[in-house]
């Protein structure tokens, strides 16, 4: 497994002219640019890594595959979380060290190269196609719930599935995952859906837990994990980006191989932590808490864009509104939010650089007092 050289526009140095300007803000800088959690770590969470920091698994190398504790934990939380029976469709367990290592590792650890072409969202995270591009695989940026488009391109090997979807927040129904997994079982694909965001569902107004439809769903992969990985992370449902806890599930021929590989490359969440991630699948409740907060900062953000001139909608999923520019340029809106001390992400790093991505992870009063200034200025004038 060798790397490839990549480029992309990712580059968060692009933004420090407008944060100087920013900085200078009479009432400071606002950072809604980046989805990093700010708020505490639940208390279960913070006392299974206490414990564990003592047990044995802490001195002695940790178990690739994760303990029986984690997997126990990952199995109860699909069933619990998500209404899948890991076991009964066959699903091998995979933990990994944050789930961005495994987005972007996954065209490689899949065997995919020169010649192989891997289907992604038009919009969407960049780390998908940099992943192909170390593998040194070709992309393809499609309408990816559109089969047509991409169902009889050549060397089709992997398509990534992102739903809820970061940056646009589009939630992908069961019957698009189906035809999906028909249609990529048909070529010999295989499919790979990145649901990192699978509990920050906003589609009702329900407060109890709701998800997404997960591509393992009986109705979706028809009692079967044949070609099909699941990735999660506990970045966002339990603010554990520090931690690195995620995971990949799905077809056990594909998931065996991977954890012997990364056995052989060291890449093994730490023991403390593996207890850690146990406690935050079982947690649910404190997901629920933190799904609350994240509601209500993005009703604010929705609002206080309207109010500045942008056609805000509330996003059927995830943690950021997708929003055009009022000027039609990322860049120039990035500008003139800077005048506010405002920060917001470009789209251009996501695809499309007529809008942009304002994330819900500061903390309440920084979203507050976006809100506020927002609703103070008319962009449009």
């Amino acid at each position: 497994m060798g790397f490839a050289p990549f480029n992309t526009p990712y580059d968060w140095s692009r933004l420090s002219a407008a944060k100087a300007v920013a900085a200078q803000h009479p009432d400071g800088m606002i950072d809604l640019s980046i989805g990093s959690p700010v708020d505490d770590v639940p208390a279960s969470v913070r006392t299974a890594l206490a414990d564990a920091s003592d047990d044995p698994n802490a001195y002695g190398y940790p178990v690739t595959r994760g303990t029986t504790q984690l997997r126990e934990a990952i199995t109860r939380w699909f069933s619990k979380a998500r209404g899948v029976e890991l076991e009964a469709i066959g699903a091998g367990i995979c933990p990994t060290v944050g789930s961005k290592e495994g987005v972007a590792l996954m065209a490689s650890l899949l065997g995919l190269g020169h010649g192989d072409v891997v289907v992604q969202p038009r919009i969407s995270y960049p780390t998908y196609e940099i992943g192909t591009q170390l593998a040194g695989a070709q992309t393809l940026k499609a309408d990816v719930a559109d089969v047509a488009s991409w169902e009889h391109v050549p060397g089709v090997k992997m398509i990534w599935v992102n739903s809820p979807s970061n940056p646009t927040g589009e939630v992908l129904t069961a019957a698009q995952l189906r035809a999906i997994v028909d249609t990529a079982r048909r070529i010999g694909a295989v499919v790979v859906s990145d649901e990192c965001y699978a509990l920050m569902d906003w589609r009702s107004d329900v407060p109890e837990l709701t998800a997404t439809d997960c591509i393992l769903n009986n109705d979706v992969c028809e009692g079967s994990a044949k070609g099909l990985l699941c990735l999660y992370s506990l970045s966002k449902q339990s603010n554990m980006a520090g931690y690195r806890t995620a995971l990949i599930v799905g077809d056990n021929a594909i998931v065996a191989p991977m954890l012997e590989t990364r056995k052989q490359i060291g890449q093994i969440i730490p023991g403390p932590s593996q207890a850690a991630m146990a406690a935050g699948l079982d947690d649910l409740d404190s997901v629920i808490a933190q799904r609350s907060r994240y509601r209500e900062r993005l009703e604010l953000l929705v609002d206080g864009l309207r109010a500045a001139g942008y056609e805000a909608e509330m996003p059927e999923g995830a943690l950021y509104v997708w929003v055009k520019a009022v000027s039609g340029d990322c860049w120039t809106d990035i500008d003139a939010l800077a005048r506010l001390g405002i920060i917001v992400s470009p789209g251009e790093f996501y695809g499309d650089k007529e809008y942009l991505r304002v994330s819900a992870t500061a903390g309440d009063a920084a979203v507050s007092a976006a809100a506020e200034r927002l609703a103070h200025a008319d962009l449009n004038r």
